[in-house]
């Protein structure tokens, strides 16, 4: 049996979790698009990087909320480099050309160092996922009204 204390536990609520990460994904969104507003180069590039792959997490855990964080992470960071991976031929440049949501969801042209940026964002966004999970959980409302 799994211990409860550990950090990449399911989580008991999988309709919270989805609804948490949910509203984690519309703030990484806003973040993104913050980022973008008031940074240029390299630093908005490499954020936006990392913030995509935390996106995914997000995205990872709404539609399969009893994954572990490392899990999450891991798909998260696969599709990324996948995502990446696929740029190296001509399609995803092509269909940016067309679509701005191609833009934002392929890219248009390979760049190595996205990858570790990539990773950075995996591994942020598996440890804010863990250490929510650590959080105590609240009593019941029956159990602290007859436990006062």
């Amino acid at each position: 049996m799994p211990d409860p204390a550990a950090p990449d536990r399911a989580p008991a609520r999988p309709a919270r979790t989805r609804a948490a990460a949910v509203a984690a994904a519309v703030l990484t969104v806003g973040a993104g698009l913050g980022l973008r507003a008031v940074a240029a180069g390299d630093m908005a590039k490499y954020g936006g990087d990392a913030l995509y792959t935390v996106l995914l997490l997000t995205l990872v855990v709404a539609a399969a909320p009893r994954l572990s964080p490392a899990r999450a992470a891991a798909i998260a960071l696969a599709t990324s480099w996948a995502v990446e991976f696929l740029q190296i031929g001509p399609v995803p440049a092509a269909l940016s050309r067309h679509s701005t949501l191609a833009r934002l969801v392929l890219g248009s042209t390979f760049n190595a160092p996205d990858l570790a940026w990539y990773a950075v964002g995996a591994a942020a966004g598996s440890m804010v996922h863990s250490a929510l999970l650590r959080r105590p959980r609240a009593a019941p409302a029956a159990w602290r009204a007859g436990n006062s």
